[in-house]
């Protein structure tokens, strides 16, 4: 199972790195989490400069893809070179994206019809791309979810666990990240998100 998380030049630290700790969570052979990049390196948009651990040629093969945001989201969009480098396909993975992630999968064509979440930055440029924007944090049509808000990222992570590993191991990995004194009422809440789209 390889789980990449597209992370590109300026990305939202929360969104790739809340995301790749809840997933490995989850320790089984075979269970793979990577950031995957254009680049051998990308920074991101408070400076912290990170390895790329696979290309988007690996993504496209990958069974779970996810899609953070970044603050150059509308110029990656904008990049014929690096559009041409994602097949993303739902019949054969599952794919999530959150905030400006959303406005990559409208491009790509993955939100044809289908009402999404994203940020309030990314709003407009995601209705101009066609697409209905929900005021929610999660949302998920068959194989695609989209998710709104930093944070919304551990209910991309726990869908996707959820998802392959069924919900008792979405719940434990939630419970393990989860604040002290909070976890029972953490987890309910996360798990009241995405439920209706298992």
């Amino acid at each position: 199972m390889h789980i990449a998380i597209l992370t590109f030049d300026a990305f939202n630290e929360l969104d790739s790195f809340i995301a790749l700790g809840v997933l490995n969570r989850i320790k089984k052979p075979g269970w793979r989490v990577t950031l995957a990049s254009p680049a051998q390196t990308v920074t991101s948009m408070n400076g912290v400069v990170i390895q790329s651990q696979s290309t988007l040629a690996e993504a496209s093969e990958a069974d779970v893809v996810l899609v953070g945001s970044g603050m150059k989201t509308r110029e990656i969009v904008a990049d014929e070179t690096v559009l041409s480098q994602l097949n993303l396909d739902p019949t054969r993975q599952l794919i999530g994206a959150q905030c400006s992630g959303t406005l990559l999968l409208a491009k790509l064509g993955l939100l044809s019809g289908v009402p999404a979440c994203t940020d309030l930055t990314t709003k407009p440029w995601v209705i101009e791309a066609g697409v209905d924007v929900l005021n929610q944090p999660f949302f998920a049509k068959g194989n695609v979810a989209t998710a709104g808000g930093c944070f919304a990222s551990q209910y991309l992570a726990a869908w996707v666990i959820a998802r392959t590993e069924g919900e008792e191991a979405a719940k434990s990995a939630l419970h393990y990240v989860a604040p002290v004194g909070e976890k029972d009422e953490y987890v309910a809440r996360a798990m009241a998100n995405i439920r209706p789209y298992l």
